[in-house]
């Protein structure tokens, strides 16, 4: 049975403002200008609070000709070509069935031009979305299938979270509380963070419970819907994270058969509502080691601008474009540190969709 982490003091790691801490022994990734300054370190230096930016996922039909290249040239892959602009992707795969070892390695090969890439990961829904069959003892083979993928990433130090995202039906109660804590021993050896979207989680006694465990939270966007979680910045582990789902108010909780799925996180965030996320993801980075913030609003690669955007503000800088993006997003070009490849002496057409 792998060791309890060590826990450090309340005080140091639970903020309900401020934010994050993080594992070391990884490269480092966006330094945060105000907390490289507040630790007295040198340009360019090693700092304490990498903060990495990047999207949920990348196999998407709907971001071919968006993200990327309608002619794919040969060897082709979504992951390693992501690489070239971030330094971090979360894993959805994980979510639906545990990742297989092979796979891993051949995703960590992928990426290894980047070597300050780390991916996040979501823990199997398994042991998120199925509480009746993860408190069973049939569960420890499913551990063992999720830890074999893992366990490849870990070992090739590209693993920087491990994410349990939890339900807006799963609500605080004594019960839920117990089954959290089981969950978070069980996967303990990992850089745990816990994403809840129902109000009821938001109290002092779920931090503690964090802190304990030495999990982190996340601190999430999401449409504001009756008992929906509000946005935060705060942390409970050296490892800080943010999600943004996009606010989708008319489709989020929708039951309507008849919309696609993908709607949910067609959305588009504008430099305003960016703006006091900004914030928050420094006041996480200066409370954590490593901090990632995770763009999920997906739908024809909307998360990928906004992510785009996030490391433009946060570097201070025009940073690298996919070419196929700005082609669909103009608005890129603005933050782009090269000219269009193929100029057009029109703009195209924006997606007809709502963008906000």
């Amino acid at each position: 049975m792998p060791p309890r982490r060590r826990k450090t003091p309340l005080s140091a790691s639970v903020s309900p403002v401020p934010g994050p801490q993080d594992h070391t022994g990884t490269p480092n990734a966006l330094d945060v200008p105000e907390a490289r300054a507040a630790a007295g370190e040198a340009q360019g230096a090693s700092s304490p609070h990498a903060l990495r930016i990047g999207p949920a996922g990348w196999s998407y039909p709907d971001w071919h000709g968006y993200v990327y290249p309608s002619r794919r040239p040969r060897g082709f892959h979504e992951a390693a070509y992501l690489s070239e602009f971030f330094d971090t992707i979360e894993i959805n795969t994980s979510f639906y069935q545990p990742l297989k070892p092979e796979t891993a390695k051949q995703w960590v090969d992928l990426v290894s031009g980047n070597r300050n890439f780390v991916f996040t990961a979501k823990l199997w829904q398994r042991f998120t979305h199925d509480v009746a069959f993860a408190i069973s003892g049939s569960a420890t083979d499913d551990e063992s299938a999720v830890r074999a993928g893992f366990d490849v990433l870990r070992a090739a130090g590209k693993l920087g979270a491990v994410l349990l995202q939890f339900p807006f039906s799963f609500h605080r109660t004594k019960e839920s509380m117990a089954y959290l804590s089981a969950v978070l021993l069980r996967f303990r050896d990992y850089p745990l963070v816990v994403e809840v979207r129902h109000d009821t989680w938001n109290s002092p006694e779920t931090l503690a419970l964090l802190h304990e465990h030495g999990a982190g939270i996340c601190n999430i966007d999401q449409p504001i819907i009756g008992r929906s979680l509000a946005p935060s910045a705060q942390a409970t582990s050296p490892v800080g994270y943010v999600r943004l789902h996009g606010r989708r108010y008319d489709t989020w909780f929708t039951d309507d058969e008849n919309l696609s799925s993908h709607e949910r996180y067609n959305y588009l965030y504008s430099q305003e509502e960016l703006e006091p996320w900004i914030a928050r993801f420094r006041k996480v980075s200066e409370h954590t080691q490593r901090s990632f913030v995770i763009t999920n609003n997906h739908f024809q690669g909307k998360a990928v601008v906004n992510a785009l955007q996030l490391i433009s503000i946060l570097k201070r800088k025009k940073v690298k474009v996919p070419e196929p993006l700005r082609q669909h997003y103009p608005e890129l070009n603005e933050i782009a540190d090269q000219p269009p490849a193929e100029p057009t002496l029109f703009p195209l057409d924006r997606p007809k969709d709502l963008t906000k």
